[in-house]
């Protein structure tokens, strides 16, 4: 049986989520997920865990900021909210505290709007550059000023101290990038210390 549109969101979010969770990209109930469908942000709810995800743990926002149904929503939903104002383009978003992203995000980085370096060309490929988000405290206002001051900078974002933030298309591209990021973080932390034995690609 053909699932509907909302039906296959729901299905690729809990997949997706439950694949994070069993790969160690997300822990306890720290990491959160959101897609538009007809005018709405679905995001997980507060305290929901990736790991054990429903469809009842979802919040239902209007484009508004509006809570209209379901759970409370993740504090950080403003993260998501600030992603579907800058580009019609993006329709989910993930974000976790996968561990090289956010050990990465913890170093100092000259160029803080692209600060992963191109070891592999699939980074570039998938999503562009990622830029660095000056530390706010998690559900923080000075957190959700610092990413609307720097959302325009880059394509993807690592939270400093905190961790990774895209989005795309919808959560499968989302997925699929965030993988590729902690990837791309894991080759630039082990190859740190290599100064120019370590080879960049154009």
């Amino acid at each position: 049986m053909q699932m509907t549109s909302l039906e296959q969101k729901f299905y690729d979010a809990i997949w997706i989520a439950k694949a994070l969770f069993d790969r160690d990209k997300a822990t306890g109930s720290s990491a959160n997920m959101s897609f538009l469908h007809e005018g709405k942000i679905y995001i997980t709810g507060s305290g929901t865990c990736f790991g054990n995800l429903t469809q009842e743990d979802f919040s239902i926002i209007n484009m508004d900021g509006e809570h209209v149904g379901g759970l409370k929503p993740s504090k950080e939903f403003p993260l998501h909210k600030t992603l579907y104002d800058k580009s019609p383009s993006i329709q989910a978003v993930i974000h976790t505290h996968s561990f090289y992203s956010t050990l990465w995000s913890c170093l100092k980085h000259e160029n803080e709007k692209d600060i992963v370096p191109s070891y592999t060309p699939y980074l570039r490929i998938k999503i562009g550059t990622i830029g660095l988000v000056p530390y706010g405290k998690p559900g923080s206002q000075k957190l959700f000023d610092y990413f609307a001051e720097r959302v325009n900078d880059s394509d993807g974002y690592i939270l400093k101290n905190h961790g990774p933030v895209i989005g795309d298309k919808d959560l499968v591209a989302a997925f699929y990038d965030l993988e590729e990021l902690e990837e791309s973080t894991k080759i630039a932390w082990e190859l740190r210390n290599e100064g120019e034995l370590a080879e960049l690609i154009d």
